[in-house]
């Protein structure tokens, strides 16, 4: 009984592909003669049409959404390429602005160093400064092997900024002029006049709201004035004689009219240099 359905179902099936195949070469033969298809040929070949957009709509429809999806992948990779390049761009204006800077330090310290003949001089770099105790420290790349000794001066661009406060084999900590440490930021100085009388003082702290050293225990304030300049002046013992130290601003007077302060402007901007020099206490003789 199995064998005659699936023999009938064969049957079937063949009598149906010859029908069709009868049907289109009838048609093609048809067609040659007539100018127009004949029904049975248009309505097969609205079938295959309908049949053709019916299966290619998906095969298409798959076909741009990989298309779009490889238009995206595309641009993705492109537009990461893009912000790698901005990145290295902004890496290199970096780069390239701290060469800038580091090169002006450099310049100020050659024109510094040249002026300060008379004493040792050991060029360093300054390789951290705490954001918790900026005013206060920072640490250089030289150390005793280089002949770093405590108490040393350092300076930066042209003025003195602080002194040698520990030493270590390749590294020292400098304290700074402007720290709000005890005796750390104490410069004997003086401030220099045309008549000769110089007017003596201590570096004793550091006025961080205009960014002003404050000179006191004044002596001789006399004709002292705005614009003239203060330089170290070797009393003491630790610090030589004529280290440029800045100008004078402004004056302040007690309630006597005697001067109780001088206010000095620093010839090095105390917040951002990244070159020092430290200048030996002992001066060369020739």
């Amino acid at each position: 009984m199995r064998n005659f359905f699936s023999n009938k179902k064969l049957i079937i099936f063949m009598v149906v592909i010859i029908v069709i195949i009868s049907t289109i070469t009838a048609s093609l033969t048809f067609s040659k003669r007539r100018s127009q298809p004949a029904f049975i040929h248009q309505a097969g070949n609205d079938g295959l049409g309908i049949i053709g957009n019916v299966v290619a709509l998906p095969i298409n429809g798959v076909r741009n959404i990989g298309d779009n999806f490889s238009n995206l992948f595309d641009t993705y990779q492109e537009n990461r390429r893009l912000k790698a390049h901005l990145d290295d761009l902004a890496q290199t204006k970096a780069q390239i602005s701290a060469l800038k800077k580091e090169n002006q330090d450099l310049k100020r310290q050659v024109k510094l160093n040249k002026t300060l003949t008379d004493y040792h001089q050991i060029t360093a770099s300054v390789i951290s400064r705490s954001p918790n105790n900026w005013q206060n420290y920072l640490i250089i790349n030289k150390g005793a092997l280089s002949g770093v000794k405590k108490d040393m001066p350092v300076m930066s661009g042209s003025g003195l900024v602080g002194r040698v406060v520990e030493v270590n084999q390749t590294n020292s900590k400098v304290g700074l002029i402007s720290t709000d440490k005890s005796l750390s930021n104490k410069f004997a100085v003086e401030v220099t006049k045309n008549s000769g009388n110089d007017t003596s003082g201590i570096i004793d702290r550091y006025d961080k709201d205009d960014n002003l050293l404050v000179m006191t225990n004044v002596a001789s304030a006399d004709k002292v004035k705005t614009g003239q300049k203060v330089i170290t002046s070797g009393l003491g013992g630790l610090t030589p004689r004529g280290l440029y130290v800045g100008k004078v601003v402004k004056i302040k007077k007690d309630d006597y009219g005697l001067v109780s302060s001088i206010y000095v402007k620093p010839a090095t901007d105390l917040n951002n240099f990244t070159i020092v020099t430290v200048i030996s206490r002992d001066v060369e003789h020739g």
